[in-house]
C-alpha cells in the first residue's frame, strides 16, 4: 500500500526540531540575553523556505487539493482550519520580522513562541488526524500522482544543497 504522508510527517519533524531551537534561543533572551538577528534572520529563511515554500507548497498544492476532490469520502473538512493555521503562522513570522526590524526583543519573543505553539498543534493534528484522513480518503491511482508531484517539488524547485542549508539551523542541536 503507497504511503503519500510518511515524507511529511519526517518533514514536521525538521520543523519540530527547528521550533525546539527557537523556543531555547527565547528561553535565553527572556533570561537577558542579547538578541541576537542573525539566528533570527536564519530561523526565518528556515520558515519561509524548507516550512513554507517546500513542505506547506506540497501540502497546500498538492495534498490538500487531491483530499478536496475526496472530501466526501472523509467525515469531515478539515482543509480551512489547516490553511487558516497555516496563514496564521506567516502572520507571526511577520511579528518576528517587525519586531527584529524595530530591534524590539520583547514582540520577536512573543510572534516567535507563539509560532512555536501554533506549529506544535498544527503538526499533531495533521499527522494523527489529517494524513489518516488522506491516507484512508485517496485512492491508489490518486497516490501515484501525488508522489509524482511531491517528487517535481523535490527536484525542481530545492536543490539537496538548499535543503541542507535550511536544515543547517539544527546544526547547534547536533553539537550539544
Amino acid at each position: 500500500m503507497k504511503n503519500i504522508t510518511n515524507t511529511l510527517s519526517e518533514e514536521h519533524q525538521n520543523i519540530l526540531k527547528v521550533i525546539d531551537v527557537i523556543f531555547n534561543e527565547c528561553e535565553k533572551l527572556e533570561n537577558g540575553k542579547d538578541l541576537e538577528k542573525g539566528f533570527f534572520e536564519k530561523a526565518i529563511d528556515f520558515i519561509k523556505n524548507y516550512a513554507d515554500r517546500y513542505h506547506h507548497a506540497k501540502e497546500e498544492d498538492i495534498l490538500f487539493k487531491v483530499m478536496m476532490d475526496n472530501v466526501e469520502l472523509m467525515h469531515c473538512n478539515p482543509i480551512p482550519v489547516m490553511l487558516h493555521e497555516h496563514d496564521a503562522g506567516r502572520d507571526f513570522v511577520k511579528g518576528i520580522e517587525e519586531g527584529l526590524k524595530d530591534n524590539n526583543k520583547d514582540k520577536v519573543i512573543e510572534n516567535a513562541k507563539e509560532y512555536g505553539f501554533l506549529l506544535q498543534e498544527h503538526i499533531h493534528k495533521e499527522d494523527m488526524v489529517l494524513y489518516p484522513m488522506a491516507e484512508e480518503a485517496i485512492d491508489d491511482l490518486q497516490k501515484d500522482e501525488v508522489l509524482k508531484k511531491y517528487e517535481e517539488v523535490e527536484t525542481n524547485k530545492f536543490s539537496k544543497e538548499e535543503i541542507q542549508k535550511y536544515l543547517s539551523i539544527l546544526d547547534p542541536v547536533n553539537t550539544d
